[in-house]
C-alpha cells in the first residue's frame, strides 16, 4: 500500500493513501458476500443469491459506499500501523466521500485523502536559570492557640442558665415558626421548612439567616418574641430569595458553655490519647502548621516556575488532546458537584455542558502545555524514576490502602507521574533563583468576566447556602 505523508497544522499529519487493486477486490467480494448472507430475497435461499440479482436488488451506489468505507477504515489504520504514526485519533477524511463511491470500481486502485492528529513538537525557549518570586508563608503564631481553644469548646460541659438574657456563643433550645408574603398585596403564609420544635442553636454568627440569631440575643428562658429578617438574594428556594419574614420564637432553654482547662487530661481526651501531655500536643500542632507552611511555600515556589516555563513553552496542540482534557475536567468538575451533595443531573445536561466545556478550554490548554513543558525539561535532563522508588511508593501506599480493591496499573502509573513531576519540580526549583517575599505581596490574577479565577474549578466556584 502506498502512503505519503503531509505535515500539517495543528499537529495533524495528512495522508494520501492508495489501496491496491488487490485489496478493493477482495473488500469488494467480501462486502457481497455479507449482504448475501444477511438479506432475504423471495425466491431465493439465504446465502444463495446470484450477484446480478443482488446487485440489482441492493443497487450497486450502497453495496459502493459499503465497500468505500470500509476499505477507508481497514487502509488508514493499516497505513498508521505500516508508517509508525503516533496516532491520537480525530481521523478525518478529506476526500469527498461521495466521489470516492461514484468513482469506485471493484479490482481498481483507490486513492484517497485523510488526516489523523499526533503528538505535537515541543520547544522549550528556556528551562532553567530563571529567576522568579514567590510567597513565603509562615505559620501563624497564634493558630495554636486557636486550634485548642476549638477543641475546649467541643468538649465543654453545657450548663443551664436562668439568671441571665441570651448572649453571644450560648447554646439555645428554641421553638420557631416562619411567614412571608409572596408577592405584594397577596397573604402571608408559612415559610416551607421554617418550623421546629426543640431546636437547638448554638448562637454563634452564620448559623442561621442574618439577623435571627441577633433576634434571640437579650431574650430569656421563656421569653416569646417575633423577629424580623429579610432571606439573602441568592437564596436557594427561588420563592424566599430576597423576601421579607417574621419568625416567631420561643426560647424554652438556654445554656452556657463551660470550658475544660488545658492541662494533660485534656489533652489526652482531645487527641484520643494521641497525646500523654498538653506540651506534646502543642509541639504536635506547632510541626503541624510549620510543615504546612513549608509545603505551601514549596507550593508558591513551583508554581512560580510552572508559569514561567509556560511562558517559555512553543506546541502546537491537536484538537484531540484539547477535547481529551476538557472532557477530563468536566468530568472531575462533575465528582466534586456530587461530592458535595450537589444534584448534577440538574446543574449538568445538554445546555449547559457546553458551555462548561468552553469555558473549560483555556484550562485544559493551559494543563496540557504545563504537562508537555515538564516532560521535555525531563528528556532533557535524563529525569527518571527508578525502579526501587517506585515500588518503596507503592508498597507505602498499598499499606494505607489495605483492605480495598485496587487497581495496580493505574496505581503504579498514577505514582510514577507523581514521583517525577516531584523530581523535576525539585531539579527546577535547584536551577533557578527564587526570591522569597512575604505573603500577599504578589497580586493575584483578577477574576475572568465569567466570575471564576484561572486557577479555580467550576465546582470550588459553586457556593450552596444551606439553612440548618
Amino acid at each position: 500500500m502506498k502512503v505519503t505523508q503531509e505535515k500539517l497544522p495543528a499537529s495533524q499529519v495528512g495522508l494520501e493513501i492508495e489501496v491496491t487493486p488487490e485489496l478493493s477486490q477482495k473488500t469488494y467480494d467480501r462486502v457481497l458476500q455479507d449482504f448475501t448472507r444477511s438479506l432475504n430475497i423471495p425466491g431465493f435461499r439465504k446465502g444463495k443469491v446470484p450477484k446480478q440479482v443482488l446487485i440489482q436488488r441492493i443497487g450497486s451506489l450502497r453495496i459502493n459506499a459499503s465497500v468505500v468505507e470500509e476499505l477507508v477504515d481497514t487502509a488508514l489504520k493499516e497505513a498508521i500501523k505500516q508508517e509508525k504514526i503516533d496516532a491520537l485519533g480525530n481521523f478525518q477524511l478529506k476526500s469527498s466521500f461521495d466521489e470516492l463511491v461514484g468513482n469506485y470500481k471493484p479490482g481498481e486502485a483507490l486513492t484517497f485523502s485523510a488526516s489523523v492528529d499526533v503528538p505535537p513538537e515541543v520547544n522549550l525557549k528556556q528551562y532553567k536559570d530563571f529567576t522568579v518570586q514567590a510567597e513565603e508563608v509562615k505559620p501563624d503564631p497564634e493558630k495554636v492557640d486557636s486550634v485548642i481553644e476549638n477543641y475546649r469548646t467541643q468538649l465543654a460541659t453545657l450548663i443551664p442558665i436562668e439568671d441571665r438574657p441570651a448572649q453571644k456563643g450560648d447554646v439555645s433550645v428554641i421553638d420557631f415558626k416562619g411567614r412571608f408574603t409572596p408577592a405584594e398585596g397577596e397573604e402571608e403564609i408559612e415559610v416551607p421548612g421554617g418550623e421546629a420544635s426543640d431546636f437547638q442553636l448554638e448562637l454563634e454568627d452564620g448559623r442561621f439567616i442574618e439577623g435571627f440569631i441577633d433576634g434571640i440575643f437579650g431574650m430569656k428562658p421563656g421569653e416569646t418574641k417575633e423577629i424580623s429578617v429579610t432571606f439573602p438574594e441568592d437564596y436557594p428556594q427561588e420563592q424566599l430569595a430576597g423576601r421579607p419574614a417574621k419568625f416567631e420564637i420561643t426560647l424554652k432553654e438556654l445554656k452556657g458553655k463551660e470550658l475544660p482547662e488545658v492541662d494533660d487530661d485534656f489533652a489526652k481526651e482531645a487527641s484520643g490519647d494521641e497525646y500523654e501531655t498538653i506540651a506534646e500536643m502543642r509541639e504536635a500542632l506547632e510541626k503541624r502548621f510549620n510543615d504546612e507552611a513549608e509545603q505551601q511555600t514549596k507550593t508558591n515556589k513551583e508554581e512560580a516556575l510552572l508559569n514561567e516555563l509556560l511562558n517559555q513553552v512553543e506546541a502546537d496542540l491537536p484538537e484531540t488532546m484539547i477535547e481529551r482534557e476538557v472532557e477530563y475536567m468536566v468530568t472531575q468538575t462533575a465528582m466534586q458537584l456530587q461530592q458535595q451533595g450537589i444534584d448534577i443531573k440538574r446543574l449538568l445536561n445538554k445546555d449547559t455542558i457546553p458551555m462548561l466545556k468552553e469555558r473549560s478550554r483555556p484550562d485544559a490548554i493551559e494543563r496540557i502545555k504545563r504537562t508537555l513543558a515538564l516532560g521535555e525539561v525531563a528528556k532533557k535532563e535524563s529525569l527518571k524514576v527508578e525502579e526501587d522508588e517506585l515500588n518503596t511508593k507503592i508498597q507505602e501506599l498499598l499499606t494505607e490502602l489495605a483492605g480495598r480493591d485496587i487497581d495496580m496499573d493505574r496505581l503504579r502509573s498514577a505514582v510514577e507521574e507523581d514521583l517525577l513531576k516531584e523530581k523535576i519540580m525539585d531539579w527546577l526549583i535547584a536551577n533557578s533563583t527564587i526570591e522569597l517575599v512575604p505573603e500577599g505581596t504578589l497580586k493575584k490574577d483578577e477574576p475572568d468576566e465569567d466570575g471564576f479565577d484561572d486557577d479555580e474549578t467550576e465546582a470550588e466556584a459553586v457556593e450552596v447556602e444551606v439553612v440548618e
